[in-house]
């Protein structure tokens, strides 16, 4: 029962987590700088076993839906497409070695793909399917570049930080 409690705490932790960073700090930057989201996620898979940010994203698009009722359905959509494309990609790329480490060229490929498939993807709803925002190449490249480059640190630093002090936590 207390391994489930742990669980559930860490899963409802980190997904107010994402839910502060992404309600905090102003549009369109926090879809443009999500580094602290594509760290907690990766953090998060590690921790459940390629599970956990599907589960952490859930909680944090709930939330997140609450705050902006408008474009809940997106919102909710889009979050959990993010966790559960971090989850299987890290999946897919075998990031955990022998000794408990993961392989951080393998995490930080595998975050930077998710961040830049639902970013490129949020924004093109955005764009073509609610008409909300007008197609600009400038923004499109800025999601490619701070999308590669959030992606890409966020996954360093969760292989940095799992390697060197959290992958002996047991949940």
């Amino acid at each position: 029962m207390i391994h489930h409690t742990k669980r559930l705490t860490i899963v409802v932790l980190f997904g107010a987590l994402i839910f502060v960073t992404k309600t905090l700090v102003p549009s369109p930057l926090n879809k443009v700088m999500i580094i602290a989201q594509a760290l907690i996620l990766a953090i998060g898979s590690f921790l459940m076993k390629n599970k956990g940010a599907t589960l952490i994203s859930i909680v944090g698009g709930f939330l997140t839906a609450f705050w902006n009722v408008a474009l809940a359905p997106f919102t909710i959509f889009f979050a959990v497409l993010y966790g559960f494309l971090v989850d299987v990609s890290l999946s897919i790329l075998r990031v955990e070695v022998e000794n408990g480490d993961v392989k951080t060229y393998k995490v930080v490929i595998a975050v930077t793909f998710s961040t830049l498939l639902v970013g490129l993807g949020s924004y093109w709803v955005t764009v073509h399917v609610m008409d909300l925002l007008p197609s600009s190449p400038l923004i499109e490249a800025l999601i490619l570049i701070m999308g590669t480059i959030s992606g890409a640190v966020g996954g360093y630093l969760a292989s940095f930080l799992w390697n060197h002090y959290l992958k002996n936590i047991k949940i």
